[in-house]
């Protein structure tokens, strides 16, 4: 991780992520590890709707805003995560995400994921995708 504060003070932030929260401080000192600290500037693309898929982000300061196909979908701020079916299926991004003002994220590459991955943090992240398919109101329809 590039940032000063390492990651010790990583894995207490993917603590707070309902992706993780059901995961030991080693599972998750192990995740932290391999992820890294971007930061982003206003009007910044994060990811572009159509490109490949291999990274997972937590928003650790700021917001960005989600769109798909020019429409905008939601705006998500601290805490909050994009990107975890990259990790799973390494398909091509469903919507772009922009920066609004500056915005810092902890991302974790699929690879770093699965060189990571046990059993368990398999499971939190199946339990955690499944949650919120279950949740979107469009998630099942065409």
């Amino acid at each position: 991780m590039s940032d000063a504060r390492g990651p010790v003070a990583a894995h207490i932030r993917l603590a707070s992520v309902p992706l993780f929260a059901s995961l030991n401080e080693s599972q998750l000192r192990t995740l932290a590890f391999r992820a890294e600290e971007r930061s982003y500037r206003d009007g910044d693309t994060i990811i572009a709707q159509g490109d490949d898929g291999n990274a997972l982000f937590v928003i650790l300061s700021g917001q960005a805003r989600v769109s798909r196909s020019k429409r905008p979908v939601t705006v998500l701020g601290p805490g909050q995560y994009f990107g975890e079916m990259a990790l799973l299926d390494s398909q091509p991004r469903t919507a772009d995400v922009t920066a609004e003002g500056p915005v810092s994220c902890l991302v974790l590459t699929a690879w770093g994921f699965w060189s990571a991955a046990d059993h368990e943090v398999l499971r939190a992240m199946f339990k955690e995708v499944t949650r919120r398919l279950r949740a979107s109101p469009t998630a099942f329809s065409e």
